[in-house]
């Protein structure tokens, strides 16, 4: 007997066949992840050779890190809405294809200006790729249990990159040179770029909404500007006017984005998701706790060198133990979740954090390893893994299916602003205690009160979780 199959039994039997294991699209996911986390920090122990080399001056030593910061920042909503109307498939293509492209042409810039537009390329890439791993993970995998590992997963992944930032640079500019922080993401990127080819699925809203192109330019636009006036406070100080008028006018631009956005048909960030309990409650939360433990690994690696005298290998490899204890804590974060609920383990990696950051703020000029690094680094790194994971699982549970790449951008512009203000005022706070005195105890002294002030920071982000996080993973 002859069994006719008609046109949509064969397209179901196709993409039955045809459809890629859940473990390889986390595991393309969550390598595009690791590369934009990773080039954020992975050039600091690079800059001294990049600056002998290309001839820059203080200032542009500065922007070969802030092109980066930020285009990724100003750029990631706008990158996380494209992928929502234009397909997250694309998006992580084109995201993840400038990337690797800019950081070919950034390792192979022979003059300062060049390296510049190659890091703010890089920058453009990572904002259109990052929003895309986050919401092709949650697509991939259904709610609850699964995704929350899978959450678990793309936290750790993008934890792990941000922490060995300063042991792959350091390690690349010893054995090879400068060059190579950078072109090693080319052939990583290549070849996740083949696979994301042949294996991801494609998906978007598919409402034939166009982009809000007056509030794409007008978020872009006041990010950018906001993230280049934070990054004037350190060489210009909170009060000089190359910092308040583009920290005003970033502020007046976001103004005017969320009036346009009040008032048009198919806006860029619909205003009603931030009356959705867990999606606002959860990036603030976010926002805050990145703003104290990004600037960990930025000060910790500061305290090895400039204070014990460590040398960039040396401090990064002090720092692996600090590494794995974020990654094991995004691991355990989602089987405590099932067990107590996501507040409550987002609540408890916030104070173990802050057990870290008041041990780190007793560090000493002639500290122990143990003592001084080693302990306080995995008790802080502990309780950011453990509390990443629910706040990353609450903001995206509380998005409709449409609004998931937006909210995923939302996420990641929460951390990274969070985090690049966190690192403006926690130096600007280093810099005033130790006023211009460069020995060891002085140092100490203004490292230690950042881990002081981190510390209040975080108690302050546990008291908000609790008063505003839902008690479970509904958007309420």
């Amino acid at each position: 007997m002859t069994v006719m199959l008609g046109a949509a039994d064969v397209t179901r039997m196709s993409r039955r066949r045809t459809a890629p294991p859940t473990w390889l699209v986390v595991a393309l996911a969550c390598a595009g992840q690791f590369l934009v986390v990773l080039d954020v920090s992975v050039v600091n122990v690079a800059l001294p050779s990049m600056r002998t080399d290309l001839g820059l001056s203080e200032q542009g030593l500065q922007w070969v890190v802030n092109a980066y910061a930020i285009a990724f920042a100003g750029f990631m909503l706008l990158g996380g809405r494209a992928g929502d109307l234009y397909g997250r498939k694309r998006m992580f293509l084109v995201g993840l294809g400038l990337f690797t492209v800019a950081s070919l042409a950034g390792g192979l810039a022979q003059e300062g200006w060049q390296l510049l537009v190659a890091r703010a390329a890089q920058g453009l890439g990572a904002a259109v790729l990052a929003p895309s791993t986050l919401t092709i993970l949650t697509s991939a995998v259904p709610e609850g249990a699964a995704r929350a590992r899978a959450i678990a997963t793309w936290t750790a992944v993008g934890a792990g990159g941000g922490a060995a930032g300063g042991l792959v640079g350091g390690a690349l500019v010893e054995a090879l040179s400068w060059r190579w922080v950078l072109l090693i993401n080319v052939p990583i990127g290549a070849v996740v770029l083949l696979g994301s080819v042949a294996w991801l699925a494609e998906g978007r809203a598919g409402d034939g909404r166009r982009l809000d192109l007056p509030g794409a330019v007008l978020v872009t636009a006041g990010l950018a500007t906001l993230a280049y006036g934070i990054s004037q406070t350190e060489a210009e100080g909170w009060t000089a006017a190359a910092t308040l008028v583009p920290l005003l006018a970033g502020l007046a631009l976001i103004g005017c984005f969320l009036a346009v956005e009040a008032r048009t048909a198919a806006p860029l960030m619909p205003l009603g998701l931030l009356r959705v309990r867990a999606v606002a409650s959860a990036n603030v939360a976010m926002f805050l706790c990145g703003s104290a433990m990004f600037c960990m690994w930025f000060f910790m690696t500061l305290y090895a060198q400039n204070v014990l005298g460590y040398s960039p290998l040396d401090a990064g490899l002090a720092l692996v133990p600090t590494s794995l204890a974020i990654v094991i804590g995004s691991k355990l974060a989602p089987r405590f979740m099932r067990r107590f609920g996501a507040r409550a383990v987002a609540v408890l990696g916030t104070l173990v954090a802050v057990a870290g950051f008041g041990w780190q703020s007793t560090m000493t000029a002639d500290g122990a390893y143990l003592t001084t690094i080693m302990i306080p680094g995995i008790l802080m790194m502990l309780g950011a893994g453990l509390a990443a994971t629910p706040l990353a699982a609450l903001a995206t549970a509380g998005a409709a299916p449409g609004e998931a790449g937006l909210v995923s951008g939302l996420v990641n512009t929460s951390r990274t602003m969070g985090g690049s203000l966190g690192l403006a005022v926690m130096s600007t706070l280093a810099a005033a205690r130790t006023a211009g005195r460069g020995s060891p105890e002085a140092l100490t002294e203004g490292y230690a009160l950042v881990f002081r002030v981190g510390a209040g920071v975080l108690a302050g982000g546990v008291v908000l979780m609790l008063l505003w996080l839902p008690r479970n993973n509904s958007a309420e």
